[in-house]
């Protein structure tokens, strides 16, 4: 993953006491602008690390609920662009296009007039289903899963500026990781490769080294994972929509001690 994710960077390193700076040469997270089109259309433009393009895609399209399985996407084709940044193009299947076309509809009228602004909440706040998936997650497995993953963090631990999510099985062995420098483009890299691996969010909970933020509780809910853990608090809707959703959210996970809503 390095090759793609991160690049030396050399730095002056300052120091507190009477000691010249000095030249250092550390890795750096890539950070760029990745424009989505799907189906020829413009659809976001998000700001990502360029790795894991298949991944992206199908999970991306997962969240948005563009698609619900990995044979509607007919074809990924990520291409870098010279003047910076890189183009994901998403071929959809043209009967799954529908909601591409509709969902398009709704972010081209954003912000025109305060009627589509109204749209654009209701969007945002739009009802979500329930997760009916079980699972019986002992503390210990938690536990478990917070000290195994930053072994499994090649990307963090390079540059020490990436998110990681992690999937994990129900005592705690860490299944798959995926890293991003943004926590909601982790999650979604995460979610396309269980998908196209055939594992189903049921089956096991999900880690996120980041703060628990709305948007990751609903793309935990959307994918059914019956157990959401982050290593950083969570936001009041975070809370809120998971209790309503019946996701089981854990926060400011540590190696030996965790908050459970």
């Amino acid at each position: 993953m390095l090759p793609e994710a991160a690049r030396p960077h050399t730095f002056a390193e300052h120091f507190a006491d009477s000691r010249p700076a000095a030249q250092r040469e550390r890795m750096l997270a890539i950070e760029a602008p990745v424009a989505i089109e799907i189906n020829g259309l413009g659809y976001a433009v998000m700001m990502a690390t360029p790795a894991d393009f298949a991944d992206y895609a199908l999970g991306f399209c997962l969240s948005e609920q563009l698609v619900s399985a990995p044979d509607q996407i007919v074809s990924v084709d990520a291409v870098e662009v010279p003047s910076g940044g890189w183009m994901l193009r998403i071929q959809l299947a043209a009967t799954d296009a529908a909601p591409l076309m509709e969902r398009a509809r709704l972010r081209l009228s954003e912000g025109s007039c305060g009627l589509c602004g109204i749209e654009s909440l209701e969007q945002v706040l739009r009802p979500l289903p329930p997760v009916t998936a079980r699972l019986a997650v002992e503390d210990a497995a938690i536990f478990r899963a917070i000290t195994a993953l930053p072994a499994l963090q090649p990307l963090s631990r390079a540059t020490r500026a990436a998110h990681a999510a992690a999937f994990c099985d129900p005592d705690g062995t860490v299944r798959m990781v995926r890293e991003d420098v943004g926590r909601h483009n982790a999650l979604d890299k995460l979610l396309g490769a269980m998908a196209g691996a055939g594992l189903g969010a049921g089956e096991g909970f999900i880690v996120l080294t980041a703060r628990c933020s709305f948007e990751l509780v609903q793309k935990a809910v959307l994918a059914g994972c019956p157990l959401l853990v982050t290593i950083s608090a969570a936001s009041t809707l975070a809370a809120d929509q998971a209790a309503a959703h019946g996701l089981r959210l854990v926060s400011l996970a540590r190696e030996d001690s965790f908050l459970a809503s």
